[in-house]
Parts: C-alpha cells; structure tokens; sequence
C-alpha cells in the first residue's frame, strides 16, 4: 500500500512537471515582442527609479526583509546601468528618463573620473573606497575604465556634447596605456603599488574595454582606438583557440558585434576568421549549457541549473550579439534565435510583475528546497535585487526588441 501510494505521488509530480514544461511551451509561442517590450518598460522603471538624488543607485537589497543586504557599492555595475538604460532610452525616449541617465552620469564624473597621478594626459574611472564602502586600495580597473567609458559614450549618443571629447580621448588613452604589446592587458592600475598590477586578472574587462575603443572609433575615429581593439580580439581569439578551458565571456561577443558593425573598415580576411570562429566556439558552449530538462519547470530554458538569472541574460547579450554577424551556413543561425527565444521566456518569469519592485529580477527565478544542503546560503540570497542583475536582463532585452524591429 505504502508503494502504491509513493508510485502516485512519483506521478503526480511528474504530470505536474510536464505540465509545468508545456505551459512555458506554450507561453514561448506566444512570446511576442509586446510582452518583451512590457517587460523591458518595468525593467528600466525599476533601474531609474534605484537612482537616488545624488545619483548614485540604491545598489543591492533583498525581497525577504527579514534578510540585511551587503552596504559595499561597485562602481563598475554603476556604469553597466547606465548603459543599459541608455540602450533603453534609444527604444523609448523620455524627459524623465534622461534627467536620471543625466544624474547616474553626472555621479560618476564628479566622484570617480580622475587623472592618473602625474599623467594628466590619462583619465581613468576609479574604484574609491569611500565609494565602494571597502578596505580595497584606491585602485583603476580596466573594466571600470572601460564600461565608464561606454557609459559616457552611450550618454553621449542621447545627449550630445555631456562629455568633452578631449575628456573621452584621456579615457582611450588609458586603456590603450594598459594594453600589453601582445594584445592582452593589465586589470589594474594601483598607485600604492607602483602602478601597472599583473598579479590578478579579470576574464570580462578586456572585452569591455575593447568595446569602450571601439564605441570610442564610431565618435572619434582615429586609428589607434581601432588597431587596439582589433589586437584586443584577436589576442583573446588565439589564446583560446581549441582550448579546453574555453570560458563564455560575453564582452567579447559584445565587442565583436560591435567591430563587424564598423562597415567602413576592412578586416583581413585571416583576423575576420579568427573573431568568428571563437565567436562559433563560444556560442557552442552557450548552447550546450541550455537548461531543456530541468529538475525545476522553472528553469527551462535558462542557463543555470539552479535558476540564476543573470548567467542566463549575460549569455542571451552574447548570443543576441553574434547573431548581428555570424554567418548563417545551413541556418545554424536558427539555433541561436531558438535559444534566444526560450532564454527571454525564462527571463520574463524571472521579473516581478507588480508590487513596489515591479520590474525588479532577482538573483535566482526561485529558492531551491530546503532538504538541499546548500539551501541555508542559497535561498538567503535568492531573492536579492542588485542593480545588475536588473541591468543585464535589461540589455538582453532591448537586443530583442532592436532585432525584431529590424
């Protein structure tokens, strides 16, 4: 009898979990670009409405009161928001919208953008630790920099003549400053340590960085934004070539994007085939990592076996990136739209949909059960909001919307 009754609850839930699994697929027939753009309306509500009066964000917290969020500030997320809200801005303008973009910018240069010491002829973005609330040394990131950079740049686009054009040079320099001579780059710049620092590196600042050049050449187009970012790519392209350790760094899908967007230059036709096929590689191991039979309904369609959200959206940036220009031999392109569609969907069920964080996407689509050992520090954080968890998915989506306005 007791077997009976446990062969009923087996299926039970597995007649749940299926049907869990053909509502989504239903809901992804119908994932329409109005639902996408809805969705991607709160998003940025939400972000805007992080921005405080000084214009700084209210960084991080967390849906479950009864739960303290870190008080640690990150001045590199500061800017990917604004990007991301910038990248809005262009879909839907709005008065008030650019006042905050304006404020998040205006934070920004007033409390982080500085010269190196001693080479005013360099402008970096600084992590400060009276800004990030942490016992690190005053140090310059090349991702900080670089997404600053981007920052500024996307502002600039939607408000011209914000940042000087000398002021956005500097910022160049420094990035082709800390560029090594074979292509790769030094992640920090640390005074107290005598300046150039290679004891640590970071595998998404060269692509932001390579980005930021390349947004820079569109602006000002001078020849050593441009030969930097191509030795960037193709650095990062050979290095990784057949490696075992092929990591998904969606900056460099980014950039790459950004790079074959640049219509009037030519590229060798060896460096063209070197971007694309690491750009192939990349994209390849994205897909495997699909999440197409969950252990939770909720997961479908994700990129984490666990239901974060953001490992899901920076991969849907990526892919939604390579699609601008990878080319579609026997409709492999198909795929990745395909991915792309069920990574949406998962996305816009990971979004709060009403109360005072409408819009808000939290660290994991839902907790995980409390038998789990890991369930303690999992769910605990599960339901933090932190402003690039909201700043990723915002920018997947947009890419969306751009497509199929296409």
């Amino acid at each position: 009898m007791q077997e009976s009754r446990l062969s009923l609850k087996f299926l039970l839930m597995a007649a749940t979990f299926i049907a869990g699994l053909l509502s989504f697929a239903e809901a992804e027939e119908k994932l329409a670009p109005e639902l996408v753009r809805e969705a991607a309306s709160v998003s940025a509500g939400y972000l805007a409405d992080q921005i405080e009066d000084d214009g700084a964000f209210c960084y991080v917290l967390n849906l479950d009161p009864t739960v303290n969020s870190d008080k640690k500030y990150n001045i590199l997320r500061h800017c990917g928001a604004i990007y991301s809200l910038a990248m809005y801005y262009t879909l839907q303008p709005s008065d008030t919208l650019l006042e905050r973009i304006e404020r998040s910018g205006n934070f920004l240069k007033k409390e982080c953008l500085l010269p190196l010491p001693g080479r005013d002829d360099l402008l970096a973005i600084w992590s400060r630790p009276e800004i990030n609330h942490s016992q690190n040394v005053l140090q310059a990131k090349l991702g900080g920099t670089g997404l600053g950079l981007i920052a500024l740049l996307s502002i600039e686009k939607i408000k011209p003549g914000y940042t000087s054009l000398d002021d956005l040079r500097r910022l160049g320099s420094f990035l082709v400053f800390m560029q090594k001579e074979d292509g790769s780059f030094f992640s920090k710049y640390i005074p107290s340590q005598g300046g150039l620092y290679d004891k640590w590196h970071s595998l998404y600042y060269p692509g932001e960085a390579i980005l930021a050049l390349l947004m820079l050449y569109e602006k000002d187009p001078s020849e050593i934004w441009f030969d930097t970012a191509l030795k960037g790519l193709l650095y990062i392209s050979k290095t990784q070539d057949g490696s075992k350790d092929l990591t998904v760094d969606h900056w460099f899908l980014l950039a790459a994007g950004k790079f074959f967007s640049l219509k009037n230059r030519t590229v060798l036709p060896q460096d063209y085939k070197e971007i694309v096929d690491h750009t192939i590689a990349i994209c390849g191991l994205i897909l495997k990592q699909q999440i197409k039979e969950p252990t939770n309904p909720l997961y479908y369609g994700g990129f984490s076996e666990v239901g974060y959200t953001t490992q899901t959206a920076i991969r849907l940036e990526g892919l939604q990136s390579a699609l601008f220009f990878l080319p579609d031999k026997d409709g492999s392109t198909e795929e990745i739209k395909n991915s792309v569609e069920k990574g949406i969907g998962f996305l816009l069920r990971s979004q709060l949909k009403q109360g005072r964080f409408k819009g808000a996407i939290p660290r994991a689509i839902s907790t995980i059960p409390e038998e789990n050992e890991q369930a303690i520090n999992f769910n605990r954080l599960a339901k933090e909001v932190r402003i690039d968890y909201v700043q990723h998915a915002l920018s997947a989506m947009v890419q969306y919307l751009e497509r199929k306005d296409r």
